[in-house]
């Protein structure tokens, strides 16, 4: 197999001419030689039409860069994208655009993108073997498919089929949920059970949403940034990077994090932790707040007689406190809060008590006007549920809940759920349904709660290990899209195993990914911010918006739409070989204005995304926000846009079974002991099973963990710090050449480089220097990268980005493509832990790696 070093990239001016020439359809064969020419260019992609013009058009459709989901308009000419802006229309990002929007065309006219279905013609599924892919047809690939998924329905083994997700919009269902049931399988796994749930467990058992919440920006006076940074990497980022200027102007930023991020840089407080200690810095900012009578009276109470009890130490009756609008405040002071001082958290993070005590001063002095941001830093940690729920219980405190300038949940939305899938489900189906599912939820050490139910959430990095063990039972067919599991999960090697053991497995992407490696049928995906429909919800600026991907480009290759176009023809083709469920359920996804049903895929996209947001378009069916007078009205302006929030609307309301905001959670309660009682044990015992500390009903408060770092026993190592770039497109941007060129942007890291930030006295005694090729490793992977020396980053900690270390996705994503990385990939040094409470992956300062000159 022929093979291809890498180039230095050239300039912006000669890589725009290259990708001009690979946009007008000029040289496509030969921008894939060598060993991507597997992968080589369809003769069939010919745009069929032409919009915007020679003069151009601005049309409406919304970033999938990031969780953001912000609505843009994208300048047409010829039917190509050539400019990207904010869409005014929205009243989240209000016409704003980060970063990673803008290269969003990049990755569209990438020439090494998917262009057509391609088969596996080598058996051997390896890393650095040539998997011999040759192209088929769209027809030949489905036939192959639908055989397999027969096979499985044949031999009632439906439960050994399992789809996996990654990116994905407001139609999901219609591949992940319905086709998955309706053929009779419990294994469905997403990107959302990777990284997210650990953080939404604090907002369901204290405010009662299952979710992210927003922030008031615009109003506040006092923000703590637990381990995030809100102008690079969180949710609501062209938004934050708009508003943040003017906010620092008027109110004061803390942050708490190891690296000295870009929201750091300009903050009034860096607080730079010890890895995994923010519950500790969040207990004793509680402690500062009560012991000074900062906590808000209107919201949480006051003693009857007006004294202040909470003294260091003591304990309080609860008969002497009168409390309002929360619950279990005494209790949580007793059980955790009374000795969680200042200088009790700084022996343990490493920050002097004094600046503890002055955040947390200036914080209950903000009162209603504060906003605790807890990010992904404390969060995906081993016990990062705890974390989230003391940073979280801040803003209860003081009464910064749904208020002007504080936290907030999201506005209320009115999208039409699809159709169930219920009415098509046969006994084959329902046999398969009843099988365990492959992540191995629900068992003693992975309780795995969603809302209030233990076994029901998502343990998504988990499923590797029950590929490979066959555990509960083998999978024998499964089909992924839009994701890339043997980059982006922890222990990134096990799925690369895991893959590679999957007798027949279809990978539906936009690039030849790493999971696409290990694929049998390589199928190639619309790009979902311009060569589809479908609708994604967004919520910030205390506004909630629906907004629309939106087809604006000729396709130039022979791609489909993976949420739709996919199964679609899937359906069909599973219909003339005799089973019709799947295709006579797609049939009732009629368009709510003509009553038509779907004839092909594309007809299935609009009528569905039609019907999800019908209560927008159709005036007749207003419930609230904007108003449309018709469905093409809301599609020429690509986005609904809620009623303001209502300030304190759920002040004496929350959706929480005291109508309160809970300090202490009977829910959460009632779920452990639950998951306690399933296995014949008591509640103690699944916590010491599950890894966390806390006994009795400390495991019903928010409390302070210890961190679980792992390490090989050795203290001369360094804790990796995983952090997120301004420029990833979740992954998907290091074949762009704007990547590299702009990389820079990052505090401390360099342009064309992938490199690991190491503060200088840990550089002196590791003998690094400025420059070094370095060896990043835990042990038996390892990874290579460039040494930063920069004193942005704590001492015993090394940071380094996510997002280089690609060895398949393209030319300059690797150095040899499938076969040698571009820097490294933290998930490969990062092993598979949990926050076992909820299935969370551990990401962050979770292991301790050696370092040293390679």
């Amino acid at each position: 197999m022929k093979t291809q070093s890498h180039t230095a990239p050239g300039s912006r001016k000669s890589f725009l001419k290259k990708a001009l020439m690979a946009g007008s359809g000029l040289t496509f064969g030969s921008a894939l030689s060598g060993s991507l020419s597997t992968l080589k260019a369809s003769e069939s992609g010919k745009p069929d039409s032409v919009r915007g013009g020679k003069n151009g058009c601005w049309a409406p459709t919304t970033c999938n860069g990031c969780a953001s989901w912000c609505s843009l308009e994208v300048y047409i000419q010829n039917g190509r994208a050539t400019k990207i802006r904010g869409n005014n229309a929205s009243k989240v990002n209000e016409g704003k655009a980060c970063p990673r929007s803008h290269m969003g065309i990049q990755e569209l006219y990438d020439p090494d993108r998917l262009k057509q279905p391609m088969k596996r013609t080598n058996p051997e599924k390896k890393r650095g073997v040539d998997p011999g892919f040759v192209p088929i047809s769209w027809d030949e690939a489905i036939d192959e498919i639908t055989d397999r998924i027969l096979e499985l329905r044949e031999k009632d083994e439906t439960h050994k089929y399992m789809m996996v997700q990654g990116r994905n919009s407001g139609l999901h269902p219609i591949i992940y949920d319905r086709m998955t049931r309706i053929i009779g399988s419990p294994n469905r796994i997403n990107s959302d059970g990777l990284c997210q749930e650990a953080g939404k467990l604090s907002h369901w058992y204290q405010c009662g949403f299952w979710g992210f919440p927003q922030w008031d920006l615009k109003h506040t006076r006092y923000i703590i940034c637990w381990g995030t940074d809100p102008v690079s990497s969180t949710r609501q980022v062209s938004h934050h990077n708009s508003s943040w200027g003017k906010m620092i102007a008027r109110a004061k930023v803390a942050v708490v994090d190891p690296r000295l991020s870009a929201t750091a840089a300009k903050a009034d407080e860096w607080m730079p932790i010890k890895p995994g200690e923010d519950g500790a810095v969040a207990g004793a900012i509680a402690h500062v707040i009560l012991t000074r009578g900062l906590w808000s009276k209107e919201f949480v109470g006051d003693f009857k007689d007006g004294e202040n009890r909470f003294k260091i130490g003591q304990t309080v009756d609860e008969e002497l406190f009168d409390e309002k609008l929360t619950k279990g405040v005494i209790k949580w002071w007793n059980l955790e809060l009374k000795d969680r001082t200042p200088e009790w958290a700084a022996e343990r993070a490493g920050i002097p008590a004094e600046q503890i005590e002055r955040v947390a001063i200036d914080f209950g002095r903000a009162g209603s006007q504060a906003i605790s941001m807890v990010g992904r830093g404390p969060v995906a940690q081993p016990r990062g549920s705890y974390n989230a729920l003391a940073g979280n219980a801040l803003v209860g405190l003081v009464g910064a809940v749904g208020t002007e300038g504080g936290n907030m949940s999201g506005n209320p939305f009115f999208n039409e759920p699809l159709p169930g899938p219920d009415d098509y489900l046969d006994q084959t189906a329902k046999n398969g349904l009843g099988h365990p599912t492959i992540d191995q939820r629900g068992r003693l050490d992975l309780p795995a709660i969603f809302q209030n139910q233990a076994g029901t959430g998502m343990v998504s990095n988990k499923a590797a290990d029950g590929v490979i063990d066959k555990d509960p039972n083998e999978i024998k067919v499964a089909i992924s899209y839009y994701g890339n599991f043997a980059f982006s999960a922890p222990g990134a090697r096990r799925w690369e195993k895991a893959l590679g053991s999957i007798p027949f497995y279809v990978d539906i992407n936009t690039h030849p990914s790493e999971v696409s490696w290990f694929a049998d049928i390589v199928l190639p995906a619309a790009n979902g911010m311009f060569e589809k429909n479908a609708p994604v919800v967004r919520h910030g600026n205390r506004h909630r918006h629906v907004t629309l991907h939106r087809r604006v480009v000729d396709r130039l290759w022979n791609v489909k739409s993976d949420e739709t176009e996919v199964p679609w023809m899937i359906a069909e083709k599973l219909a003339e070989k005799g089973f019709p469920n799947l295709l006579d359920h797609y049939k009732t996804y009629r368009d709510p204005e003509t009553g038509a049903e779907p004839q092909n895929g594309e007809e299935l996209e609009l009528f569905a995304t039609k019907h999800i947001t019908q209560n927008y378009w159709n005036p007749d069916r207003h419930r609230g926000g904007d108003k449309f007078e018709s469905w093409e009205s809301f599609y020429n302006t690509g986005v609904w846009n809620s009623d303001p929030y209502v300030l304190k609307r759920r002040w004496g309301n929350m959706p929480t079974e005291s109508g309160k905001f809970e300090f202490y959670s009977e829910p959460l309660k009632r779920a452990i002991t639950q998951h306690a009682e399933k296995h014949g044990l008591t509640t103690d015992q699944v916590m010491e099973s599950a890894n966390y500390v806390a006994r009795g009903e400390q495991a019903f408060i928010p409390h302070y963990e210890p961190p679980v770092i792992i390490d090989e026993g050795n203290n001369d190592g360094l804790i990796l710090v995983d952090h997120k770039s301004r420029l990833n497109r979740e992954g998907r941007s290091a074949n762009s050449p704007w990547y590299y060129e702009f990389k820079d942007v990052d505090p401390g890291d360099v342009a064309n480089q992938d490199v690991a930030k190491i503060n200088p006295k840990d550089a002196r005694r590791l003998g690094i220097s400025e420059g070094d090729d370095i060896v990043m490793s835990f042990k038996e992977n390892s990874i290579t990268c460039k040494a930063r020396l920069w004193e942005g980053v704590r001492p015993g900690t090394v940071a380094k980005s996510y997002g280089q270390g690609h060895w398949a996705f393209g030319r300059r994503a690797s150095l040899e493509f499938g076969k040698k990385a571009r820097g490294g990939n933290n998930n490969e040094i990062i092993p598979a832990e949990y926050d076992r409470l909820t299935g969370t992956s551990a990401y962050y300062a979770t292991v301790r790696v050696r370092v040293s000159k390679a």
